[in-house]
């Protein structure tokens, strides 16, 4: 029942903001992208590209880390490296990325309660952190396009099971706008069409059709 009295042009405290969400990404990895059949692998590499570049846009913590780097999966994402070059990258053993100590401990320093979260595979890598941190009262948001399985199936039920237990399925784009979302909030707007027109596909192109032919500022 909507109390009138109450209702108000105000946004939801479940939205995603650069104040009270962070993003974990969870083995892009070779050896892991070798293994992935649930889509096209270019596209996903893609969408991890542009959500860690909203990330560093909107300056929101990240958490990087790998699985086995040096003995089996190798090194991190390259493209992904590039973002974030100092930044720290935690190895694990553990396919469970939540039952590490050193990974637990840089998501607590971060202080925000929403996880935005990617990685291969969806059904390994991705269900056993998010179920191990919803059940620590975490928010689980998963970007379903910057992560992928074993194949379309182990994706899809993955994400069924994650979304069942209480975590909300996003995409890069998504976030990304989620994160802006006001094309009034200036300090961000040029930053944030630009990755758009970078990583953006189809919506990119349109955004520079319609900056070019239309008006230099428009977006949406």
């Amino acid at each position: 029942m909507v109390d009138f009295a109450h209702v108000k042009a105000a946004p939801s405290p479940d939205l995603l903001t650069p104040e009270n969400s962070m993003m974990l990404f969870v083995d892009h990895q070779p050896q892991m992208f070798f293994g992935t059949g649930s889509g096209d692998r270019t596209s996903i590499i893609n969408s991890t590209v542009g959500l860690a570049k909203a990330a560093k846009i909107f300056d929101v913590p990240v958490v990087l880390s790998t699985v086995a780097a040096a003995s089996f999966s190798g090194p991190i994402l390259p493209q992904l490296k590039a973002v974030f070059p100092n930044h720290e990258i935690i190895d694990r053993t553990t396919m469970n990325a939540w039952e590490d100590e050193a990974l637990v401990e840089a998501v607590k320093a971060t202080g925000r309660k929403k996880i935005i979260l990617s990685g291969l595979w969806t059904e390994v890598c991705l269900v056993l952190p998010a179920l191990s941190a919803l059940g620590q009262g975490y928010e689980v948001y998963v970007v379903a396009d910057a992560s992928g399985g074993v194949s379309p199936l182990a994706h899809e039920h993955a994400l069924q099971r994650m979304t069942a237990a209480g975590a909300v399925p996003v995409t890069w784009v998504q976030v990304l706008l989620e994160l802006q979302r006001d094309w009034a909030r200036s300090e961000t707007y040029v930053a944030v069409t630009d990755l758009v027109k970078e990583h953006g596909g189809a919506y990119g192109m349109g955004v520079f059709y319609a900056q070019s032919m239309i008006d230099p500022h428009a977006a949406g």
